[in-house]
C-alpha cells in the first residue's frame, strides 16, 4: 500500500538503488504474487487487466484466477480492489490511490526505498512512520517479513526542536534477513514498473529484432556499395 500522489511534496530521505530488471520473468511473477497478497487489498491497478498480466508474465488463466484474483473479477477485467471508498476513508482518511502508474510518476528507486524505510512510531495514529515519506498515513504491509525497525535519532535541531532520524535498525527480526527482504521488495518494485508500462516488455523483445534487421540491412548495403564501385578506379 502506497501513499497518495498529491501528498508527495513532504517526502524526504535518500533513495536506494532498486536494481530491478523487468526482463526477469521470474522476478515479475514473484512480484505479482507479493503485490496481490500484500497490496491489492487496498490499491487497484485499473490500467492493467488480469488477462494482459497473464500473457506478459507467462501465467495461465487458471494460475491467475485461482491464485492472484481476490475480487471475483472476470479474467478480462482490470485489477481492482474489494475495499469500498467508504471503508478506505474510514480507515486511512481517504481511499488509497490506484498504483498503475506510480513507477512512472515516482520511479523504481523511490518505491524500493519507501517500502524498506518503515519504522515504528507510537506518535502516529497507525503506529508507523517512514523516512522517505514522513507521516505517511499507512502501516507497513511487509513488517512480518522485514521485522520491526526502530529509528536512530541524531542531534536535536535547535530551530524545530526535533531530532532527525539518521538511520534505522532492526528491533525485532522478521521471517527474512536483509538480503532476502531487499529481493522481496525488488520483485514488487519490478512488478509495479511493469504495470506502469506493460508494452515495455514487448518493446524490448521487438528491439532485438530491429537491431538484427538493421545489422543485416547494413551488411546488404555494404555489399551493394562494393558491387557498384567495383569497376570504378
Amino acid at each position: 500500500m502506497l501513499v497518495s500522489f498529491g501528498a508527495l511534496a513532504a517526502e524526504g530521505g535518500a533513495l536506494r538503488h532498486a536494481g530491478v530488471d523487468i526482463g526477469d520473468q521470474a522476478s515479475l511473477q514473484r512480484g505479482a504474487k507479493l503485490y496481490m497478497n500484500y497490496c491489492s487489498g487496498c490499491h487497484s491497478l485499473k490500467y492493467l487487466r488480469y488477462s494482459r498480466m497473464a500473457e506478459d508474465l507467462g501465467l495461465s488463466e487458471e494460475d491467475v484466477m485461482d491464485n492472484l484474483n481476490f475480487t471475483g473479477a472476470k479474467f478480462g477485467e482490470q485489477i481492482g480492489v474489494a475495499m469500498t471508498t467508504e471503508h478506505g476513508t474510514k480507515w486511512f482518511g481517504k481511499m488509497p490511490p490506484d498504483l498503475s502508474v506510480i513507477a512512472r510518476v515516482r520511479g523504481s528507486d523511490w518505491i524500493f526505498s519507501y517500502l524498506t524505510s518503515f519504522y515504528q512510531d507510537e506518535s502516529r495514529p497507525l503506529g508507523w512512520n517512514n523516512t522517505v515519506f514522513p507521516n505517511a498515513s499507512m502501516p507497513n504491509p511487509l513488517w512480518e517479513m522485514q521485522g520491526l525497525q526502530r529509528p536512530v535519532y541524531g542531534k536535536v535541531d535547535p530551530e524545530s526542536g526535533e531530532a532527525p532520524v539518521e538511520s534505522l535498525e532492526i528491533a525485532q527480526p522478521g521471517t527474512q534477513d536483509k538480503v532476502q527482504f531487499d529481493q522481496t521488495v525488488r520483485d514488487i518494485t519490478a512488478f509495479l514498473e511493469y504495470a506502469g508500462e506493460p508494452a515495455a516488455l514487448k518493446r524490448q523483445s521487438i528491439g532485438v529484432w530491429v537491431i538484427l534487421f538493421l545489422a543485416f540491412f547494413t551488411f546488404l548495403a555494404w555489399l551493394l556499395k562494393k558491387e557498384y564501385w567495383r569497376d570504378v578506379k
